[in-house]
């Protein structure tokens, strides 16, 4: 059934970089957008949606997340907090918890983070792997993956497992044959965390490598912890995305601007471990493509808000509300190389969201406070 919504104060269309129309309305026809117009035009709908002068928005796409864990790690973030300093080395915490768990128990955490985030605008949300980090548990955990998103991410790189401390090479082996064997009939992506402590650039060419040649997308871990090889080695394998991004030098700005890899930035890490945010000025007046994600994870981002990062991106990363706000939405969207999410015109998916405020500065202007008003995902109001 068709459903027009109507009376739109201010609508962020994307189309182009936001693209505002007032007095807007949109018809949408099962889960497709079919007419974006003035609201004194709509078309006859089967049902109608007053958003009484709010704004609406396209529905967040959340392009980086790792959802299939269990257990938490809250006393890591108190102890970081203390002063302690993030490493990275509480991913293997996790791996041990989400080894020990069920198909359920990982089902359901991870079914409730994404009605987490849904009820706080996500409509689209990627998935890595990269808790289980054996053969059979990195191939259950895509398969659970798939079961509730589009895009699903094999992450085998994320760290080297206890038993393969110190043969890093024996684990790429494994990580980029019979893993990647048993991951790919799940997974729409590759990843790997290129950073010191985990995966050198020659490890991660040779991941990324194997994976491209299996038909899988590439995204990549880069320069979150330190300067590295991960955001050019992104750019020459073409990979769809670069991701944190924290600690670039002019070669690698100018890497991003050059190319069509989206520097993804997700301030929800550097919040939780105390770590400098990524300079997203530097970034878009290079000319690159910016996208924010919420990195939801058990250890350095446990958060599902994607406007908490946009109100994050505009105090602490130099964004201005209305870049943060596209960077939340088409941004994701170019990170997941999609062009029907993330942006409002006729034939796009209908994920759109009304806000409880008249414009869109108000998810940066009023941080914290609950303001998704209504839902349509897929055409079907939440």
């Amino acid at each position: 059934m068709s459903l027009a919504v109507t009376n739109i104060g201010e609508l962020v269309t994307n189309d182009p970089h936001l693209g505002i129309v007032h007095d807007a309305a949109v018809v949408v026809d099962g889960d497709r957008i079919v007419w974006v117009g003035p609201s004194s035009r709509t078309p006859a709908a089967d049902s109608r949606l007053d958003a009484d002068g709010a704004a609406v928005l396209p529905g967040f796409v959340d392009s980086h997340a790792h959802l299939i864990f269990a257990g938490d790690r809250a006393a890591e973030f108190g102890a970081r907090m203390a002063g302690a300093a993030y490493t990275g080395g509480g991913i293997r915490t996790t791996v041990a918890a989400t080894r020990a768990a069920s198909d359920d128990e990982l089902r359901r955490n991870a079914r409730r983070l994404v009605g987490e985030a849904l009820r706080q605008g996500t409509t689209t949300i990627e998935i890595k792997s990269g808790y289980g980090l054996t053969v059979t548990e990195e191939a259950r955990s895509l398969r659970l993956a798939a079961e509730i998103v589009e895009d699903t991410t094999y992450l085998g790189a994320h760290v080297v497992p206890a038993e393969y401390a110190g043969r890093a090479d024996d684990y790429v082996d494994l990580v980029r044959g019979e893993m990647l064997d048993a991951a790919a009939p799940y997974a729409t992506w590759a990843d790997v965390f290129c950073e010191r402590g985990a995966f050198d650039g020659d490890q991660a060419r040779a991941i990324l490598t194997a994976a491209a040649a299996r038909g899988l997308g590439l995204r990549l871990h880069a320069n979150q912890l330190g300067p590295g090889p991960g955001v050019r080695l992104a750019v020459e394998l073409g990979a769809a995305s670069a991701d944190h991004c924290t600690h670039l030098d002019d070669a690698d700005v100018d890497a991003l601007a050059s190319s069509d890899t989206v520097a993804t930035l997700l301030p929800g890490a550097e919040f939780s471990t105390r770590s400098p945010y990524p300079d997203a000025r530097r970034l878009l007046d290079a000319g690159a493509t910016v996208a924010l994600a919420t990195d939801c994870n058990p250890g350095s981002s446990y958060t599902s808000s994607m406007p908490f990062c946009i109100a994050l991106a505009v105090r602490e990363m130099r964004m201005t509300p209305a870049e943060a706000v596209f960077a939340a939405t088409a941004g994701g969207a170019a990170a997941l190389r999609r062009t029907d999410l993330g942006i409002v015109r006729a034939g796009a998916r209908a994920d759109l969201i009304v806000l409880d405020a008249p414009s869109h500065l108000h998810l940066a202007y009023r941080p914290g406070v609950p303001l998704i008003r209504t839902i349509l995902h897929d055409g079907v109001p939440q």
